[in-house]
Parts: structure tokens; C-alpha cells; sequence
């Protein structure tokens, strides 16, 4: 009896060993197959990426999330095969995920943010514009800030959420643009003189875009002087040089041509009220 009881037992232990061995060879099967498969579409969505020209910052982020991820759907997929029931791990990691969610709301916002901006690119590192409420020209564009640098070289880190969340104003986005130049002249003066003085200043430069040609009009009658508006087409470089030149060289070409900008005038009426004692 003992030893047809010590065989069983050696054969039911035998049966265990052998049910078990497959099954924890499958599972490492399942964790070496799973692993390099992990990193061969690590490798492909990074190589995708990166041939669509998408930011470095964004190609490296989402390489690693989509790698983690599966690593954790091959971990999940192994421990089952082991015969480990996993339905309470993945109710407990969804859990953790959510805990983590709410307490990082505002990070997650930012991060979301982020992703946006390097998809969509609406700005670009060395852009000038205005985002988030400042202006400045873009030094880093990251998951979570974006930093800036002001013209009088300060930095500003502006959160995503607030950049995405206002209008962006990109100076840079189209390699021309047009100035707009106001002046104005005394109602005395020959405003066809004056027109034609401004046009020769802006044809002869030659930072002057001939297409589209530039505009020189009168813009307003004002109370006191009529306003001629001024509007070159340029380089995005040469905006601002061509600004400061412009104003410089009309008041220059103005005095020398006799035409005067009257300050604002008003014609004030005092009616006087006659007191009891006057006839």
C-alpha cells in the first residue's frame, strides 16, 4: 500500500512538474518573443517618425511610451500563461493609472498640450511670436513648457495649456511681410508732393519687395492733418531695419522738402455769461 501510495504520489508530482514546466516555458517563450517584438515596433515608429520629419522630442517620447506599453501587455500576456489570473493586476494598474491622472491634471494638460504643438507646429525653435500672452523668440518647445527668449534677452518658461489655450501669433511663419507706415502732413500742404516723396523713399531701397508692388495712399482726413499710409512689402529680416530707416529717412526727406506735420489743433469758443448786475 505504501509503495503504490509513493508512486502515486511520484507520478501526480511527475504530472505537476511536466504541466507546469510547459506552461513556464511557454511564458518565457511569450516574454523573449515578446520582448524583441517590443523593440522591432519601437524601432519602426521611431524610423516613421523620423522620416516624416517629426520633432526629436516627440520621436523619442512616443517611442519609449509605445515600448513601455507593450512590454507591459507582454508581462501581463506571460504571467497568464503561467496560469496566474491577471484580471485583478489589470484592475489594479487601471486604478493606479486613474489615481495618477487626477493628481496629475494639470501636467497632463500641459503634456497633451505639448504633443499638439510638435504635431501641428504652429511655431518652431527661432520663430518669433506671441504665445501664451508674451512675446519672444522660441528656444525650446518641450512636453510640458515651452521657453522663450524676449528681445531684451529675458527667458520665459510659459506652461503648454496656457500657450495652446491663447491665439499664437507667428511672426515667422511666411518668409515676407508687409509695413505699415502712417505720416502726416498739414492741410496746406500738396499731399500729391507728399505721396510722391514717400514713394521715391520706399522704391529706391532696395530691401523693397517689387512683387507685391508697395502701396502709398492716403489714408485719413484727420482733424488736423491728412494721413498718408506707407506699405512695403519685405523680407521677414528686414522688417524692423527697414522700419527704423524708413522713419529716419522721411523726416530727413521731409524737412529738406519744406513739409511740415502740424501738431493737433483745437479751435476752443469761450462764450461769456453776463452777470445780474450787466444790462
Amino acid at each position: 500500500m505504501k509503495d503504490w501510495f509513493g508512486e502515486e504520489r511520484i507520478d501526480i508530482a511527475i504530472g505537476y512538474v511536466t504541466a507546469y514546466g510547459v506552461r513556464i516555458l511557454v511564458a518565457l517563450l511569450v516574454l523573449v518573443v515578446g520582448l524583441w517584438g517590443a523593440g522591432l515596433v519601437r524601432n519602426a515608429i521611431r524610423r516613421t517618425m523620423e522620416r516624416n520629419g517629426v520633432e526629436p522630442t516627440l520621436v523619442a517620447f512616443v517611442s519609449k511610451i509605445a515600448y513601455y506599453a507593450l512590454l507591459v501587455a507582454v508581462v501581463i500576456a506571460a504571467i497568464s500563461q503561467v496560469g496566474i489570473e491577471t484580471t485583478s493586476f489589470i484592475a489594479v494598474l487601471g486604478a493606479a493609472g486613474l489615481a495618477i491622472g487626477l493628481a496629475l491634471q494639470g501636467s497632463l494638460s500641459n503634456f497633451a498640450s505639448g504633443v499638439l504643438l510638435i504635431l501641428f507646429r504652429p511655431m518652431r525653435v527661432g520663430n518669433f511670436v506671441e504665445a501664451g500672452g508674451v512675446m519672444g523668440t522660441v528656444e525650446e518647445i518641450g512636453l510640458l513648457a515651452t521657453q522663450l527668449r524676449t528681445p531684451d534677452n529675458k527667458g520665459i518658461v510659459v506652461p503648454n495649456s496656457q500657450v495652446m489655450g491663447s491665439h499664437i501669433v507667428n511672426f515667422n511663419a511666411y518668409p515676407t511681410r508687409k509695413l505699415e507706415l502712417v505720416y502726416r502732413i498739414g492741410y496746406r500742404e500738396d499731399f500729391e508732393r507728399a505721396k510722391a516723396i514717400l514713394t521715391d523713399i520706399v522704391e529706391s531701397d532696395p530691401r523693397t519687395l517689387k512683387d507685391p508692388a508697395p502701396q502709398v495712399r492716403v489714408h485719413t482726413l484727420g482733424e488736423s492733418s491728412i494721413e498718408i499710409v506707407v506699405r512695403p512689402w519685405v523680407r521677414g529680416e528686414d522688417y524692423w531695419p527697414m522700419y527704423f530707416d524708413l522713419q529716419e529717412g522721411v523726416k530727413k526727406r521731409f524737412d529738406a522738402e519744406g513739409i511740415t506735420a502740424p501738431y493737433p489743433q483745437r479751435d476752443v469758443h469761450l462764450h461769456r455769461v453776463p452777470t445780474r448786475d450787466e444790462p
